[in-house]
């Protein structure tokens, strides 16, 4: 069927500020781009989102809990990502809960089973032992977020409510970005680009090469739209979820057929408030406007009804059970991919690759390498042909698989921190993105407490643990991956 169209008239556009670094989408890797930009010596950035807060799916979408910080006994993702939580519990105490980092890699019987009942906080293999997985209060993190701009308002200037749509591209050099708000349409120029949208909102207009949505098997096909729940009785939900794991089965079963589609049961407790989370998991292309708004329509319209259910089902734990409140945001996942100038894939994880321009050395959720942690290179946000634009985060350059392993939290603020850091050493060093002085990069990186494999400041103790432990590669995947290639190709972490 022939699509019509419609001529727009060309026009021109008010220039509303011209900027050395613009960084569109304020969620964690945006957010952490701008503010690693000016600590690394950027004076004149600017962030740019769509909504009228920052952090993405972390604030929007409740994802009120990031995992795998640490491998065995060292924390392994510091930087911004543990500065939000040191932050969090100096100015807001008790809004951060999980394993303490002095805890992790510890095998104490009683704090296992203190946190065994919340994802992540234990290890899946043996020997068992603590993960620094922290779970947290979204506002206090929404709050946090935006105080941490203003600590540098002298240097970052945010624009809320403002919509990167289109880059400025002349001889396959990104310019500047068109946005769209309440004041009209207009356009900003800048010396490096740093596309934060998520979704490739900006790369895939400027003709840099990318992919689109993941492995049809992976979590990263479905979409979410969160709600929580107040009034729950969690000391006797855990008892009854215990003593009675075929009925919580059955519970979630019934929950799955009221949405008519996979939602979890609620589970998951916040402190001292009896709050629980449902998260739904349709199988939804987030850059489609048909699935996200069937998203937010199809998971609203069945929430009284599961309420009604879990009331019926177990009235010790949900007895009171009552609506708080929706997420303003639809979660999102994985729709386009970059083809950048190197692609990620389970290959990175079965043989622990390693990298000389590595900007994040990270513990993930996949266990091929048993979670340890492996090496992101800078080439995976540095898209192909197209000069001056990085794209952090989860639309970063992989292979359909392992996107989905690298679009959680704290990738996205590692390779978030570590495009604001590129961004700067090309400004202020006059070069573009993909001559900048790697090495410098990450010295910088280095000294905002991110730990890099064999950098002469950082401790001997990483490298030696995970030599130790041969990088996690004593597991039966790993093992396939050496031993029979064409079986371990085919490979999918639910």
């Amino acid at each position: 069927m022939k699509v019509k169209t419609y001529h727009e008239p060309a026009s021109d556009l008010p220039i509303y500020a011209e900027c050395d670094i613009l960084v569109v989408g304020a969620g964690a890797a945006g957010h952490s781009a701008a503010v690693a930009a000016a600590r690394a010596g950027a004076t004149n950035i600017i962030l740019m989102e769509r909504y009228g807060y920052a952090g993405g799916d972390v604030t929007g979408d409740y994802v009120l809990m990031v995992p795998k910080l640490s491998w065995r006994s060292l924390p392994f993702v510091r930087g911004i990502q543990e500065e939000w939580f040191d932050r969090m519990e100096a100015n807001a105490p008790g809004s951060t809960w999980g394993p303490r980092m002095s805890d992790i890699g510890k095998s104490d019987k009683a704090l296992m089973l203190r946190w065994q009942h919340k994802m992540d906080t234990v290890t899946h293999s043996d020997p068992k032992m603590l993960i620094r997985s922290v779970y947290f209060d979204g506002p206090q993190l929404e709050i946090e977020l935006d105080k941490m701009l203003l600590e540098l308002d002298d240097r970052i200037r945010v624009l809320y409510h403002s919509w990167g749509t289109k880059p400025i591209v002349e001889d396959n050099v990104v310019k500047g970005v068109i946005f769209e708000s309440k004041e009209g349409r207009q356009a900003i120029l800048a010396k490096v680009v740093i596309d934060a949208t998520g979704d490739g909102d900006l790369y895939r207009q400027s003709g840099a090469p990318y992919e689109n949505l993941s492995d049809p098997l992976t979590r990263s096909t479905t979409t979410t739209l969160a709600w929580r729940v107040g009034g729950v009785n969690i000391d006797y939900l855990l008892e009854w979820r215990n003593a009675h794991p075929e009925e919580w089965r059955a519970l979630n079963t019934e929950i799955q057929s009221i949405a008519g589609f996979r939602t979890s049961a609620p589970s998951w407790d916040e402190p001292n408030n009896n709050c629980l989370m449902f998260n739904s998991h349709p199988k939804m292309n987030c850059a489609s406007v048909a699935d996200l708004t069937a998203t937010e329509i199809n998971t609203r319209k069945s929430i009284r009804d599961i309420i009604t259910y879990c009331k019926q089902a177990c009235p010790g734990a949900y007895r009171d059970m009552y609506l708080m409140s929706i997420a303003p945001q639809t979660g999102t996942r994985c729709s386009r991919r970059l083809v950048g100038e190197y692609i990620m894939s389970p290959n990175d994880w079965a043989f622990a690759t390693k990298h000389d321009d590595v900007i994040a050395w990270h513990s993930t959720i996949c266990r091929i390498n048993d979670c340890a942690p492996i090496e992101i290179p800078y080439r995976s946000i540095l898209p192909c042909g197209i000069d001056n634009l990085l794209a952090p985060g989860r639309h970063m350059s992989t292979d359909p698989v392992a996107i989905d392993w690298l679009n959680l939290i704290p990738q996205c603020i590692g390779t978030g921190q570590a495009a604001g850091v590129a961004a700067a050493v090309a400004v202020i060093k006059g070069t573009g993105t993909h001559d900048v002085d790697i090495k410098r990069v990450q010295d910088i990186l280095v000294e905002q407490n991110v730990p890099l494999p064999r950098h002469a400041s950082v401790g001997k103790e990483y490298g030696e643990l995970v030599e130790e432990h041969e990088y996690g590669l004593y597991t039966e995947l790993a093992k396939m991956a050496r031993d029979d290639p064409e079986e371990f190709a085919k490979y999918r972490q639910p």
